[in-house]
């Protein structure tokens, strides 16, 4: 719309929202079966149709509505060690840990609670746009034009992604992280430098549904670099998360 600001006009029509109930954790585990199993084969197949891990226990998930339809449009979680059992490991911990550059940081010398993972971030294919972009579980310029979504609607889907990934770093900075953790495609990290959140390859690529690579941002770059537009949205999120939620590190999901 013309006169409002991304932040503005992306409030327009969703709203972060984060799953402090089973029924939305639920909502968000769903959209991840959507995607990663039926969709692109990356996850098998079952008949709760719901894709799930050990790490869900000790995870936050946020979810991105579209306030029209009430569709919930994508989620992502941010997996952080419980209070009463700290040694649990992130995803990474678990699957690459092997392929870390200490010299750039050297995760097993952080304080548990001090640090989580932003992982399984997925959008639905309904407001994704192109046809060659259906095996991604996500993209950060790309909206789906055949759909019963208003063009004004519609403008705003290549924001999806971004709005929650920035839910994903105000959530880490909510938890008084110092660190956050994210395995991605090296592009993708181009891409996301660009828009201002410039994570720092950290592990060695490897081959996991395509290139990727342990990457991490400090807590001085969760906002700092964003552009003006960027900082507002991010700072909306921020308090609508803020006032949603009350947590502090190690906090157990499961409690609440």
């Amino acid at each position: 719309m013309a006169g409002y600001s991304l932040a503005e006009n992306f409030a327009q029509y969703f709203q972060v929202k984060f799953a402090n109930t089973k029924a939305l954790r639920q909502e968000a585990f769903k959209i991840r079966y959507g995607v990663y199993a039926a969709e692109l084969g990356w996850e098998p197949e079952n008949d709760s149709h719901m894709e799930t891990d050990d790490c869900d226990d000790y995870a936050f998930h946020c979810l991105l509505e579209h306030k029209r339809t009430g569709v919930h449009a994508g989620c992502v979680r941010l997996v952080i060690p419980p209070a009463n059992e700290p040694v649990k490991k992130l995803p990474f911990e678990a699957h690459c840990l092997e392929s870390a550059r200490k010299d750039v940081i050297d995760s097993t010398q952080l304080p548990r609670g001090s640090f989580g993972e932003i992982s399984r971030l997925a959008v639905l294919s309904s407001f994704r746009r192109r046809e060659k972009e259906k095996n991604v579980p996500f993209v950060l310029n790309s909206i789906n034009p055949k759909t019963v979504y208003s063009e004004e609607e519609r403008r705003n889907f290549p924001n999806i992604a971004m709005g929650l990934y920035i839910a994903a770093v105000a959530l880490a900075d909510i938890c008084n992280h110092q660190v956050a953790f994210v395995m991605m495609e090296p592009r993708l990290n181009r891409r996301l430098t660009r828009f201002g959140l410039p994570f720092v390859q950290c592990g060695e690529e490897m081959d996991y549904h395509g290139i990727r690579a342990m990457f991490h941002l400090e807590r001085s770059g969760f906002s700092s670099h964003l552009s003006p537009e960027l900082a507002e949205l991010y700072q909306n999120i921020f308090n609508d998360l803020s006032h949603q939620i009350f947590l502090t590190p190690f906090t157990n999901p499961k409690d609440k």
